[in-house]
C-alpha cells in the first residue's frame, strides 16, 4: 500500500482546515446576524409603541366609551405603516382596545405588564396569541397615571424570514471562500510536491536521517557553496580541517577561507592548498545547487612523499657522485693505459683528497648524519649542475633532537630553492642560545614577492610551487621563525628543553 505524499497530505489538511473556517465563519456570521435582527426588531417595537402611547389621537380616544372604535383603526394603519406585526392598545388590567384579530379585542392581554404599570418602557420575547415574538411594552400617561397601555412587537417566525434571507448570501460567500481556498491550497500543493519530489512524511524523514548520518559520518570535509557564493552547508570534517566557526553557514566563503583556496575552489579541478600545520587537496564540482567542494587532508601522504622526495634527493645525489667519480676513474685509467702513471696517480690522489675533505668538513661540522648525508648529496647535485655549494666555516650542528624529516623538509627546499635561482650557495648550521640557526644564501637576486611562502609561488611562474610553502609549514610546526632579506634566508628553531 502506498503511504500519501506530503503533498497530498497538505492538501487534505489544508482543505479541511479551510472547509472548518470558512463554515465557522459563516456560523458565526448568521449568529450574529440572528442576533442583530432580534435587537433591530425590539428597537422597532419600542420606537413603534412610545409613539402610539405619545399620540393625541390615542389619548382623546380613550376619554370616550367605547375607545376600541377608534383606536382599531388608527393601530391598522400605524401597524401596516411601520412594518410591525401588531400593535396592542390595553386597559391597565390588560383588555385589550385594538388587535390584528378583531375576534381578539376584549380579552387579555398575553404578557407582562407590570413594569410598565410603574411607568417604564420594556422590550421582551413573550409567547402570545400570534407566536412568541419580540415585544415592547409603554404606559399611556395623562394627568401623571396611567391610562392605558401600549404594545407593538414583531413575531419570531418573521425574524426567522429575514435571517433565511441571509442563509443563501452565506451559502455563497462559504462556497466562494471553499473555491479560493481549494485554488490556492492546490497551487501551494502543486509547488510543494515539486520540491519534495512526491516524496512522503517517512521517506523525507529516511532521507534526512541518511543524509545527516553521511554527512558528519564522512572523513573527507564537504562544502556546499551557494551560486552567490555564501556557504549552505557543510560537516563536521570541514569544519576541522578549515578551522570554520559554529555560525560559518549562511556567510560568505571569502570571510571564511583564504583567498587563494576560494579562487582554486571557483578554478574547479583539485588542488593542494595549505591551512595552518594541514596540507589540504582541495577540489570543486559544479553542480545544480552551486558548488560542492571536497577538501581532503593531504598533510601525511605530504609528509610520506617528503620522505620519498629525500630518498630520491639522496639517490640523485650518489648518482651524481658515482657519474663525477666515474668520469675522475675513466680519466685515471686512460692516463694509465697511455702510460702516464705519474700524472694517474697524482689526478687520482687529488680527487681523493678533494672528497675526503668535503666529507671530512661536513661530517665535523654537522654531527646530524640525516642533515650530513643531505649535504653532502646536494654539494653533488650542485657541482654536476654547473653550481657550488659551500658549508660555512663556522658550521657546527649537534644532535639537537629535532625531527629529521623537518630539517629534511627546511634545509632540502632552501637549498634547492637556491641552487635553481643562482650558481653558488652558502648554507650555515650553527646551535647557539639554546636554539638552532640555519642560514642558506645564494648569489641570485633575491626575492621580491611577498607570498613567497604561500601556495603556488615559484621562482619559474609555473604556480605549482609548494617547497617554500613547506618550508614555512614546518618551521611554524616547530615553534621557529623564518626571515628573508634578499637571497638569505635565516631560519631560527628551538631546541627541546631536555636536550638544552
Amino acid at each position: 500500500m502506498r503511504r500519501w505524499s506530503l503533498a497530498g497530505q497538505m492538501l487534505v489538511l489544508q482543505l479541511l482546515v479551510v472547509a472548518v473556517t470558512a463554515t465557522g465563519g459563516a456560523v458565526l456570521a448568521l449568529v450574529q446576524a440572528h442576533e442583530l435582527l432580534t435587537e433591530e426588531a425590539g428597537a422597532t417595537a419600542r420606537a413603534v409603541a412610545v409613539s402610539v402611547a405619545a399620540s393625541p389621537d390615542v389619548r382623546d380616544a380613550l376619554r370616550t366609551p367605547d375607545p376600541s372604535v377608534r383606536l382599531q383603526p388608527y393601530a391598522e394603519r400605524v401597524r401596516l405603516a411601520t412594518g410591525v406585526d401588531f400593535i396592542t392598545i390595553m386597559r391597565p388590567d390588560g383588555t385589550r382596545y385594538t388587535h390584528p384579530n378583531p375576534r381578539q379585542i376584549g380579552h387579555r392581554f398575553l404578557g407582562h405588564t407590570q413594569r410598565a404599570l410603574a411607568g417604564q418602557t420594556f422590550i421582551e420575547t413573550y409567547t402570545g396569541t400570534l407566536g412568541p415574538s419580540q415585544r415592547a411594552v409603554t404606559p399611556v400617561m395623562a394627568d401623571g397615571r396611567v391610562r392605558a397601555l401600549v404594545s407593538a412587537g414583531i413575531t419570531v417566525n418573521r425574524i426567522s424570514e429575514r435571517l433565511r434571507g441571509q442563509f443563501a448570501w452565506g451559502g455563497l460567500i462559504v462556497a466562494l471562500a471553499l473555491s479560493l481556498g481549494a485554488a490556492g491550497t492546490w497551487l501551494v500543493t502543486v509547488r510543494l510536491r515539486r520540491q519534495t519530489h512526491g516524496l512522503g512524511p517517512v521517506e523525507l524523514g529516511r532521507i534526512h536521517d541518511h543524509h545527516d548520518a553521511v554527512l558528519h559520518a564522512v572523513r573527507e570535509g564537504l562544502l556546499l557553496v551557494g551560486r552567490d557564493g555564501r556557504l549552505a552547508l557543510c560537516n563536521d570534517a570541514a569544519r576541522q580541517l578549515l578551522g570554520l566557526p559554529d555560525d560559518a553557514e549562511g556567510r560568505h566563503l571569502s570571510e571564511l577561507c583564504p583567498a587563494a583556496l576560494v579562487e582554486g575552489v571557483r578554478g574547479g579541478g583539485e588542488q593542494v592548498h595549505l591551512s595552518g600545520d594541514r596540507v589540504l587537496a582541495v577540489s570543486g564540482a559544479p553542480s545544480r545547487l552551486g558548488t560542492v567542494v571536497t577538501v581532503r587532508d593531504h598533510t601525511e601522504l605530504q609528509a610520506l612523499t617528503g620522505q620519498l622526495d629525500a630518498e630520491r634527493g639522496f639517490a640523485e645525489s650518489l648518482r651524481s657522485a658515482a657519474h663525477e667519480a666515474a668520469n675522475r676513474l675513466h680519466t685515471v685509467i686512460t692516463l694509465v693505459e697511455l702510460g702516464h702513471t705519474d700524472q694517474a696517480v697524482a689526478l687520482g690522489t687529488a680527487e681523493l683528497r678533494a672528497a675526503q675533505e668535503l666529507t671530512d668538513r661536513v661530517v665535523g661540522a654537522v654531527r646530524e648524519p640525516v642533515l650530513a648525508a643531505l649535504l653532502l648529496g646536494k654539494s653533488a647535485e650542485a657541482a654536476e649542475r654547473g653550481g657550488e655549494l659551500v658549508i660555512s666555516e663556522d658550521s657546527e650542528l649537534d644532535d639537537l633532537g629535532l625531527d629529521p624529516r623537518e630539517l629534511v623538509t627546511i634545509v632540502g627546499n632552501l637549498i634547492d630553492n637556491a641552487i635553481d635561482a643562482a650558481g653558488r650557495v652558502e648554507v650555515q648550521l650553527r646551535a647557539d642560545d639554546g636554539g638552532l640557526t640555519i642560514r642558506v644564501a645564494d648569489d641570485g637576486p633575491g626575492l621580491t614577492d611577498q607570498a613567497a611562502f604561500e601556495r603556488g609561488w615559484t621562482t619559474k611562474g609555473d604556480g605549482h610551487g609548494l617547497g617554500l610553502a613547506l618550508v614555512g609549514q614546518a618551521v611554524r610546526r616547530l615553534g621557529g621563525t623564518i626571515e628573508v632579506t634578499g637571497s638569505e634566508f635565516t631560519v631560527r628553531l628551538p631546541v627541546p628543553e631536555a636536550v638544552r
